[in-house]
């Protein structure tokens, strides 16, 4: 993708939210290209507590939490340091609202231990090395196409995940959203664009530059 021309501030956060397989990382490197500004992932190697989560989910639920939120929270602190723009493919008010909620209301965590995790999270979010998006991105789309396109991208671990499992999480997904005052929200569904078309890719910058120019707007659905 070309870059495009647009008015947003140059050091602008704009951040990605959505159920897996929505296509996050595919609309985080399009939009990071059309900008001129950096892709920032969540670090997926060097995982010190996966395989022992996945071998108890209880016990290590909570070490895994941690890490990542203190990964999260790196990443967070390097891209205030480096004062470029970014695209960010997922935020840590998901890993908090919806993945350690998840953990906690499955009983994979006490209610000490979800605490500590919310005062420890409460903590950072205070933090100058914190920026708040200047626009949340929500991809969303029917249960149905979601699993549809999980099921196209062939990864033999979700396609062998229960029904119900996303059905969880998509359902968690709507109420996290539907209370989600951080910052505007750009409401995207996955049959609304396509990142290969560039008027479908400049349709959603021009709706970022009008979240990010009028401060008393604060959602808009595409």
């Amino acid at each position: 993708m070309n870059k495009v021309e647009h008015q947003l501030n140059d050091k602008s956060l704009i951040t990605l939210a959505g159920t897996v397989g929505v296509g996050k990382s595919t609309l985080t490197n399009t939009l990071a290209d059309a900008l001129g500004y950096k892709a920032a992932f969540e670090k997926v190697d060097g995982n010190p507590y996966l395989e022992d989560y996945y071998s108890n989910f209880k016990t290590w639920s909570f070490h895994l939490q941690i890490y990542f939120l203190a990964e999260r929270f790196k990443q967070q602190k390097g891209m205030h340091e480096t004062e470029l723009g970014y695209v960010q493919d997922r935020s840590i008010y998901e890993d908090v609202g919806i993945f350690a909620k998840l953990q906690y209301d499955n009983g994979n965590m006490t209610d000490r231990d979800y605490e500590t995790y919310r005062s420890l999270f409460e903590a950072m979010v205070l933090s100058p090395y914190f920026p708040k998006p200047d626009v949340l991105i929500y991809i969303d789309g029917s249960l149905e196409d979601i699993i549809n396109r999980i099921h196209e991208r062939g990864r033999q671990m979700e396609i062998n995940t229960p029904h119900s499992f996303w059905e969880n999480l998509y359902s968690r997904y709507k109420n996290w959203i539907a209370s989600f005052n951080i910052c505007p929200i750009l409401h995207l569904d996955i049959n609304s664009y396509d990142c290969r078309d560039s008027d479908s890719v400049k349709e959603i910058i021009t709706q970022i530059e009008k979240l990010q120019k009028n401060p008393e707007l604060k959602y808009v659905k595409l």
